[in-house]
């Protein structure tokens, strides 16, 4: 409410305090805000100066903006498979194409923590160094995970050393929501500079090349002189959106531990519904807190002789929502036609895809609620219909 009785809306004090929270919060030397997580994605590839004859690497199984950031700049993407099991980047696929861009056009690598959980980013980053590659994890999904590395030092995600950039969104569905939103954090601080000029149209006030124009005769700064340095966007975020953001990073560790429990339940009682394994969770790595965007389990649909799309309608019948997350990006007719991509080219994806279903999860859920979606569950799945 402070906010909306002060005389800024936009452009104010709230911006810069929010991003020293977010900062603070994840151990991060700088935090950027912007105005989605898509935009956020697409100021890491201009921050980076990645163009035309440039290429990225990621995996199929994330949202489209994780490639298309890289398109947004003139720049190629590569795709690398997941292992099923987790729907992570494959530390061995990613090996494999650096091993064969023979011309080194690969500049960046995109892992993304895909649910919430961690990517294996320590090996990611040592073949990133290897390769000279840069690293721009996508943490939309994982806002306040860590991992543990082999010597069990903890990293929070955002703030560790094995990225160079991290990107988060603040999208409603996301732990964080403040209606829209997003922010890149970075230990770099040449970064941190050019992700915010290219999220203010390329707009600054210092530095100035112009010096005629920007000074008085006495040798003070015009007020309202300002010079374009370079060919940026309108990503800045509101202050009402950043007061937003800082208040709900307060009840961040709450949300997370609310989702932790509920996953853990969900376990127990899918594994007591199905022992067999025909219905399970996405495995996790060792050493790693999940965040839990979302709980996605993997169905053996032929073993029940029913189809994904049919159990989504009895469970919506019952008045359950389920989705699906997400759709391989490598059969989108896009990337399918630009890369003459076709099915069979990325198996595990491929193969987590048909088997995928993403579950209710957030703080709200109830342990009541999660045992009647895993006897709505159980009923449409081994008894062919929906209990009221």
């Amino acid at each position: 409410m402070s906010v909306l009785r002060s005389d800024w809306l936009t452009q104010g004090p709230s911006i810069p305090a929010f991003e020293r929270a977010l900062a603070e919060k994840l151990g991060a030397s700088n935090a950027v805000a912007c105005s989605s997580g898509t935009a956020a994605l697409h100021l890491a590839m201009l921050a980076l100066d990645l163009g035309p004859g440039d290429e990225i690497v990621t995996t199929p199984i994330t949202f489209l903006a994780t490639a298309n950031c890289a398109r947004f700049v003139g720049a190629e993407v590569r795709f690398v498979d997941v292992d099923a099991e987790t729907g992570l980047m494959s530390v061995e696929a990613l090996q494999a194409v650096l091993e064969d861009d023979i011309e080194r056009n690969i500049k960046a690598v995109l892992p993304v923590h895909f649910a919430g959980q961690p990517a294996d980013l320590p090996a990611i980053y040592e073949l990133a160094m290897e390769y000279e590659i840069t690293v721009v994890d996508d943490a939309c999904h994982a806002i306040g995970s860590w991992y543990k590395d082999e010597d069990n030092r903890k990293f929070i995600t955002g703030g560790s050393p094995h990225a160079d950039m991290t990107v988060f969104s603040f999208h409603p569905v996301k732990h964080i929501a403040m209606g829209e939103g997003g922010a890149i954090t970075t230990r770099v601080p040449e970064l941190a500079s050019r992700l915010k000029l290219y999220r203010n149209h390329g707009m600054r006030k210092d530095n100035l090349l112009r010096c005629d124009l920007a000074l008085d005769s006495e040798g003070v700064l015009n007020p309202w002189y300002y010079e374009m340095h370079e060919l940026g966007f309108n990503y800045r975020l509101t202050d009402i959106q950043a007061a937003l953001g800082k208040s709900q990073l307060t009840q961040l560790d709450n949300s997370l531990e609310k989702r932790n429990k509920l996953a853990e339940l969900y376990r127990e009682s899918i594994a007591e519904a199905f022992p067999d394994g025909s219905v399970r969770p996405l495995a996790v790595r060792p050493k790693v807190y999940h965040a839990y965007h979302l709980f996605v389990i993997q169905i053996e649909f032929d073993k029940f002789g029913v189809e994904r799309s049919e159990v989504m309608k009895r469970f919506r019948a019952a008045g359950i929502g389920t989705q699906v997350h997400y759709i391989p990006i490598h059969l989108q007719p896009y990337y399918a036609n630009r890369y003459n991509l076709k099915p069979g080219d990325f198996p595990q994806s491929e193969q987590y895809y048909s088997r995928a279903l993403s579950l209710p999860m957030y703080p709200g859920l109830t342990e009541s609620d999660i045992f009647r979606v895993v006897e709505q569950l159980e009923q449409i799945l081994k008894h062919n219909k929906v209990s009221v």
